[in-house]
C-alpha cells in the first residue's frame, strides 16, 4: 500500500475517491468498515438488517462520491448515512424497538475457563444495561465509547444540539452505573447464599 494512502486524512481519501481513485476507497473501507458495522449493530433492532444497512451506507457513499465536500469529519458523514438508512428502514417496516439487538463481537484471549466465563458474564451484563437505555442515550453512548466520536460529531450525526448530547451521555452513564451496581450487588448476595 502506498505511503500516501496511509498518511492521507479520511477527507483527502474521499476526495481522491470522488475523482476515481479506487485504492483510496479501499483504504477508507479498511479504516471504517468495522466501526460502522458495530455502530449499526448496536442500533438495529433486527440482526438481518445490519448487513443491509451497512451495504446501503457504502453504496450511498459510492453514489455521492463525486459531490462530496468535507464539511464534517468523514466518519461523521459515513455514520450519518448509515443512521439515515436505518431510520428509513424503521419507517418502511414500521418496526418497534423490541430490544433484540446484536451484541458486538468481543475478541477472545487466552484467559482461563473461569476468567473467560466471568468476562462473558460481564460483557453480557454490560450489553444488557446498554440495550436497556433509551434509544437516544444508547446512540450517543455507543458513538462516544465504541466509535470514539466527539460530542460535536455526535451532534452532527444525530441532529441534536451539543448540550443535548452531553445530557444524553450524562444520563446514560448514570443509568449504566445504577444498573451495573445493582447487578453486582445481586451477584454478591447470590454468592453468599
Amino acid at each position: 500500500m502506498p505511503d500516501t494512502l496511509l498518511t492521507a486524512t479520511d477527507e483527502e481519501l474521499m476526495l481522491r475517491y470522488g475523482a476515481g481513485d479506487l485504492p483510496s476507497f479501499r483504504e477508507l473501507y479498511r479504516r471504517h468498515s468495522q466501526g460502522l458495522y458495530r455502530f449499526v449493530a448496536w442500533r438495529a433492532p433486527r440482526r438481518a438488517w445490519v448487513d443491509e444497512i451497512v451495504q446501503d451506507a457504502w453504496a450511498s457513499l459510492h453514489a455521492a462520491r463525486t459531490g462530496y465536500q468535507p464539511q464534517a469529519a468523514f466518519r461523521t458523514y459515513l455514520y450519518q448515512i448509515a443512521r439515515n438508512r436505518l431510520i428509513d428502514i424503521l419507517r418502511q417496516k414500521e418496526a418497534l424497538w423490541l430490544g433484540a439487538e446484536v451484541a458486538p463481537e468481543v475478541p477472545g484471549d487466552t484467559a482461563s475457563p473461569q476468567q473467560s466465563f466471568e468476562q462473558k458474564q460481564q460483557h453480557a451484563l454490560l450489553h444488557a444495561a446498554i440495550a436497556a437505555l433509551p434509544v437516544e442515550q444508547r446512540e450517543a453512548l455507543v458513538l462516544q465509547q465504541f466509535s470514539g466520536m466527539s460530542i460535536q460529531d455526535i451532534a452532527v450525526v444525530t441532529g441534536a444540539e451539543a448540550e443535548t448530547v452531553k445530557s444524553r451521555l450524562r444520563y446514560a452513564m448514570q443509568k449504566l452505573r445504577a444498573q451495573l451496581d445493582g447487578e453486582i450487588g445481586r451477584a454478591s448476595c447470590r454468592e453468599r447464599v
